[in-house]
């Protein structure tokens, strides 16, 4: 009876050795590959493509470059605000210690304490605390250490950051949040669990009175978080953690700042077109390079950038041209941010829509830990909804 329980043991085990890692792909995958990083055209690979971004400086423009990732351009940021502008703070857990991702580190020994330093573990208590600060003149960044752990905050952020302008009335010059900067990492990283994997700023676009941002690269973080601190307006700054490592390129050394609420089309094309923000643009990246291959299409892809309020006059005049959409992003499908970029092209663009206006989001489910990458949109799902909108 022992031997018959090893022998069959010992087939499940080895069963069990065949199988697969839940973050790997089949040896001979097509599409759902890792994504390149050092050959993707969405980042900059040299000092010279990085240079000639028309929307830099002219100082920047005409300066050199460091090849750095995104945490480390996040940091070049807060250096550059905090050297700049003595109203600015910034705090948060472990924000003295260089924080959980590094985004801080060393800012603490240059600035001192008085203006880099820790909170409690209390979201609410940062949040309310960078609301005050606004209100007495100060340029708050406060960091909550994961988005997944902004909801004690929510009341602060809805009720009194963003009514606090227009709640002054003729007082609103003297008494509102601008230049409130709330830095939160967001999105998944391929083994998050339920707790430091939610993308949730599509909560915050139905609430007028901030803005919503999510960089796509280490030269988008750079300039949209000087953009943020700069603003008049309170600002969520919602930072792809998987892309804080993964995403390297030369970025100019010299300080720049990049406008908010303006889309950048990536990539022209006159069949589709595909709007994203954040980590998923390097899915569509990969989807349209292959589907304009295998059906001899050209796809334009563009980054919202800022979610709310969003360019809708951009990415009109793209599905104007185009006649087809797909909206991509990591976060769950239903009220999302891709719900409302389909509601507005619908609405302006409808006679010239060749195609039902699709959305590729996270399934609206929780975020198991071992099926993490089946809730994220992939390339084989962008590829599809490229494939169904040209055959529609």
């Amino acid at each position: 009876m022992l031997r018959k329980a090893h022998k069959c043991y010992g087939s499940v085990a080895k069963s069990i050795s065949l199988r697969r890692g839940y973050a790997s792909h089949p040896p001979k995958a097509r599409l759902n590959i890792p994504t390149d990083y050092a050959s993707t055209p969405l980042l900059h690979h040299s000092a010279k493509s990085s240079l000639a971004n028309k929307e830099l400086s002219n100082e920047a423009r005409n300066g050199t470059t460091s090849r750095i990732n995104l945490f480390q351009a996040v940091n070049a940021a807060l250096a550059y605000a905090l050297r700049s502008d003595q109203r600015v703070l910034l705090f948060g857990e472990d924000v003295a210690f260089g924080g959980v991702f590094r985004c801080s580190m060393n800012l603490a020994t240059e600035f001192g304490d008085h203006r880099v330093f820790n909170t409690p573990l209390s979201e609410q208590g940062i949040v309310g605390f960078a609301a005050g600060a606004a209100m007495e003149g100060m340029r708050p960044v406060a960091e909550v250490q994961f988005a997944d752990y902004v909801f004690p905050a929510f009341d602060q952020i809805v009720n009194e950051i963003a009514k606090c302008r227009y709640r002054a009335g003729h007082n609103a010059d003297s008494m509102n949040c601008g230049g409130l900067v709330i830095r939160m990492p967001a999105g998944g990283v391929g083994h998050g669990g339920l707790y430091h994997t939610q993308s949730p700023e599509s909560l915050f676009t139905h609430v007028p009175g901030m803005r919503v941002v999510v960089p796509r690269s280490p030269v988008q973080a750079k300039g949209l978080l000087l953009g943020a601190i700069a603003s008049n307006d309170p600002v969520i700054f919602l930072e792809p953690k998987i892309l804080y490592r993964a995403a390297v390129e030369h970025v100019p050394a010299e300080p720049y700042i990049l406008p908010l609420s303006t889309a950048e089309v990536l990539k022209e094309g006159k069949d589709v077109t595909i709007i994203s923000y954040g980590t998923p643009l390097y899915a569509c990246q990969s989807a349209l390079a292959a589907a304009e291959k295998d059906f001899k299409c050209s796809v334009e892809l563009i980054d919202l950038r800022t979610v709310y309020p969003w360019d809708r006059q951009a990415v009109m005049a793209s599905v104007n041209k185009t006649g087809r959409c797909i909206v991509v992003h990591e976060s769950m499908v239903n009220a999302g941010v891709g719900a409302e970029v389909a509601a507005t092209v619908q609405e302006g663009c409808f006679l010239r829509l060749e195609a039902p206006v699709q959305r590729v989001g996270g399934w609206s489910t929780h975020a198991g830990l071992a099926y993490e990458k089946f809730n994220i949109p992939d390339v084989t799902r962008i590829y599809d909804a490229i494939r169904t909108s040209l055959e529609y």
